[in-house]
């Protein structure tokens, strides 16, 4: 695998961060908050990814993003979102990426779902307090569904899902590609 690919991301909560750190312990690669990224910077790399967090069903900065590679020479390697939701949830993980990405993004980018947790010691006050007051109604509300009751518990207190094993893929990719 090319020792010169650089991990670009953008974490919030220390999970994005995480899963960067550990694909560059696996690729010999650099990671690095994408508030250092530079145009120059990524062109001095030859493979690129970008990790970022879904939030609110949107791949957090990518906008800024984009701006930045259009100012490199370099193209976007592979993009990796985490997020709360466990990887079974296919359905609504096909609908976050037909939201967020371009039709372009969608076939030409590879883009990976990595499950990860929730970390409301690190999360800012608004989005604490969305999560609370949805957790609250989802609690009070009458005829729960399975899955409206196994959310109102997934969301009522921090907890870390990450693991090593769902960089799989990706790490399958990068050394096929």
């Amino acid at each position: 695998m090319s020792k010169n690919i650089l991990i670009l991301y953008k974490s919030k909560t220390g999970f994005t961060k995480k899963y960067a750190d550990m694909i560059a312990e696996e690729t010999g690669g650099t990671a690095m908050d994408f508030k250092e990224g530079t145009p120059e910077l990524l062109s001095s790399f030859d493979r690129v990814l970008l990790g970022s967090r879904m939030h609110a069903g949107r791949i957090e900065g990518l906008p800024k993003v984009r701006r930045l590679f259009l100012k490199s020479s370099v193209r976007l390697s592979a993009l990796f979102v985490t997020g709360a939701m466990p990887n079974t949830e296919r359905k609504t993980i096909e609908e976050m990426w037909k939201n967020n990405l371009t039709r372009e993004e969608l076939s030409s980018l590879p883009h990976f779902y990595l499950q990860s947790g929730l970390c409301y010691e690190k999360m800012n006050f608004t989005d604490k307090a969305i999560m609370k007051v949805f957790s609250f109604m989802l609690k009070r509300k009458n005829n729960k569904t399975p899955d409206e009751i196994g959310f109102a518990e997934a969301i009522a207190h921090s907890y870390d899902i990450s693991s090593r094993e769902y960089l799989g893929p990706l790490l399958k990719h990068l050394s096929e590609n």
